[in-house]
Order: C-alpha cells, then sequence, then structure tokens
C-alpha cells in the first residue's frame, strides 16, 4: 500500500509498505480521508518528541472496513466508519472508569515515542481495534467524519468544565480547536463568549460561528476589556487553546474570582504559572487530554448541522501532495486551517 512516511524530521516520503496485519479483534480500514493535525505539523520537526522516526502518522480519520478479525462480530466489510485516535491496549484503573484517555496503556495512532510505535492513517490502509469504531450517520461525508476527532476534543475541554446557564466564557486561541470551543460553548448554554487571538481573521470566524465579542490578544487593555463585558467582574469560565504561558496568565487573570479555566493547548511543555493569583482568587484549573467518549454525540451534531465544520476546510489534497501541505501549514501560511489527505 501507499502511506506518507516521516523518515526523519522534516523529511517525508510517500512510499509502498506492506499491508498492516490485524488482530482478532482489529478491523482493516481502507482510509478514506485524515486530517491534518497541528500535533502532526509540529511532530514532523521533532519539537513534541512523540513522532520519531520512521512513522506513519495521521489520526483524524474516516474510511470503508476492508477486513475484519476472527474475533470481530459487530462490524462487517463495506460499512463507512471512524475511528477514536485513542487505543488502549488493556484494562485499567482508568479505562473502567470511563476515562480511557487517561489510560496507562494508552497509545495513540500516528504516534511515536520512547514508550510505543502506533502507526497512523496517512496510508491507503490502517488496523484499528473494534472497540474504537463508530458507524457514520447517513449522509455525512467521509471528510466531515474526518473531523470528530477535533470536534470531540473541544466538547471533551468544555464537557470538563462545570457551568450554570448563561455563564459567560472566554476563548483563548481562535485556530480550529478553538472554533469548535466557541460552537460548544454556545451549544452548552453559555452566555456571552469572548473570542481572543492575535489574527483579525481567526477572530472574525469566532464571531461567525457564535461568540458574541472578539478581542485582540496583544490589546493593553484586554483584562479591562474583558471585565467591561463580564459585569466587572471577569468570565465564569475559560478555554485556552494555545499552551504558552501568555496565553495561559491571560485566560487565568480573565476569570472572575472562583472562575474556572480549561487547558487544551500544550505547545510549551512548561510554563510561568501565576500562582498567587490562582491561589488568591480561588481559580479552579482543569487540564484537559484528548476525548473520552464524545464520539457519538459529536458525530450526530456535525451530521445534524449543530456543529458546523465544512468551513474549516482549507484544502483535500491526494497523499502524494500531502508533504508539500505540511510545509504550508508548517510556516503558517495565513488563512490555511484543516488541510484533509485522501489516500
Amino acid at each position: 500500500m501507499k502511506a506518507l512516511v516521516l523518515k526523519e524530521y522534516n523529511h517525508f516520503v510517500c512510499e509502498e509498505v506492506p499491508v498492516p496485519e490485524i488482530a482478532a479483534d482489529e478491523v482493516l480500514i481502507r482510509v478514506k480521508a485524515c486530517g491534518i493535525c497541528g500535533s502532526d505539523v509540529h511532530g514532523m520537526d521533532g519539537s513534541t518528541g512523540r513522532r520519531i522516526p520512521p512513522i506513519i502518522m495521521g489520526h483524524e480519520a474516516a474510511g470503508v472496513i476492508e477486513q475484519v478479525g476472527s474475533g470481530v462480530s459487530e462490524w462487517a466489510v463495506g460499512e463507512r466508519v471512524t475511528f477514536d485516535s485513542t487505543v488502549v491496549t488493556r484494562q485499567d484503573f482508568y479505562s473502567q472508569k470511563g476515562t480511557f484517555n487517561l489510560s496507562d496503556y494508552r497509545k495513540v495512532l500516528g504516534v511515536s515515542c520512547p514508550e510505543y510505535r502506533q502507526h497512523g492513517a496517512f496510508a491507503e490502509f490502517v488496523a484499528v481495534p473494534q472497540s474504537v469504531l463508530y458507524r457514520l450517520p447517513e449522509g455525512l461525508s467521509f471528510e466531515q467524519a474526518a473531523m470528530t476527532e477535533p470536534v470531540s476534543v473541544a466538547f471533551h475541554a468544555v464537557n470538563l468544565l462545570p457551568s450554570e446557564l448563561n455563564d459567560s466564557a472566554i476563548v483563548v486561541g481562535c485556530g480550529m480547536i478553538g472554533l469548535f470551543v466557541v460552537q460548544a460553548l454556545r451549544i452548552k448554554g453559555c452566555g456571552s463568549i469572548i473570542a481572543i487571538d492575535l489574527d483579525q481573521s481567526r477572530l472574525d470566524k469566532a464571531i461567525k460561528f457564535g461568540a458574541d465579542h472578539a478581542l485582540k490578544a496583544d490589546d493593553a487593555e484586554i483584562i479591562d476589556k474583558i471585565r467591561a463585558l463580564t459585569h466587572g467582574r471577569g468570565a465564569d469560565l475559560a478555554v485556552e487553546v494555545v499552551g504558552i504561558t501568555p496565553t495561559v496568565n491571560l485566560a487565568i487573570n480573565g476569570v472572575r474570582k472562583g472562575g474556572k479555566v480549561a487547558l487544551v493547548g500544550n505547545l510549551s511543555p512548561k510554563i510561568d504559572l501565576p500562582l498567587q493569583a490562582v491561589v488568591t482568587r480561588q481559580i479552579t484549573i482543569y487540564g484537559s487530554c484528548a476525548s473520552a467518549g464524545e464520539y457519538p454525540a459529536c458525530l450526530d451534531m456535525i451530521a445534524s448541522g449543530r456543529v458546523k465544520v465544512d468551513e474549516m476546510m482549507s484544502a483535500v489534497v491526494p497523499l502524494e501532495d500531502a508533504a508539500a501541505w505540511f510545509e504550508r501549514l508548517h510556516r503558517g501560511e495565513p488563512g490555511l486551517m484543516k488541510v484533509i489527505v485522501s489516500p
């Protein structure tokens, strides 16, 4: 089969590799669409340490079941499916509690780190356990289904935050996940939603997708403006989707006393935290990792149009052209969001 292989950092080769063999509880999927995630883009240059070459990346995907293992009884060849990017190889304390995203035996498709190597879906075929499969609603395209993973990440973060009807919220970082967070907050029943980013075009999109206000992150008076929009107190909730010191501090300083902050972004492995502000203002901070069971609801919301994904897709490209699009994403080409690869 053809696959896009990261042979060394910043160097892809589209080459022939063996079709994956499937275990008894696995299915072989013919990949129809696979999105390029921001973590893949950062992984290609080695900055994350979680894409050690050689590796076939790709975890936001959908396709058709090509073959089923001997122990698979509830799935059939020809079914249209998507799948969770998180593969739990054994049951443990966390997965038994429903938080399989925290399992000690968790592996992520398309990731290669010192602990494991799990080839992903930038290929004609990928093998996954039947336990992570989800059927596609009728009428949902493969490209739309490939957006389920980032949508689920946004909803997982928003669902972690205890909230009340009409709570105010700020979203720091309005890339693709941030734009899905805006939509998730609106669906959850938040009142005033304030989008924050450096890029005006992203702020314009945030307003289109449901934000009430948009503020530039480099505005020297941004905290005063947030308070002016939230009864002088600060927002009830914040979701931070970047992961660097200035944006995390902005999220913390932008909520009211007793406010709640969900941290989704992790561009930096370490940050400087305003500890005194967190303690004396009694801020609750939630780390949000991937997703844990949100796929079915997200698939239904995408299919019904309640969550809009089409506007996020910048291009659908063949596998042979994917390396060039990785480069464009890595350079941060203006206006470029989700690129879907079609093997």
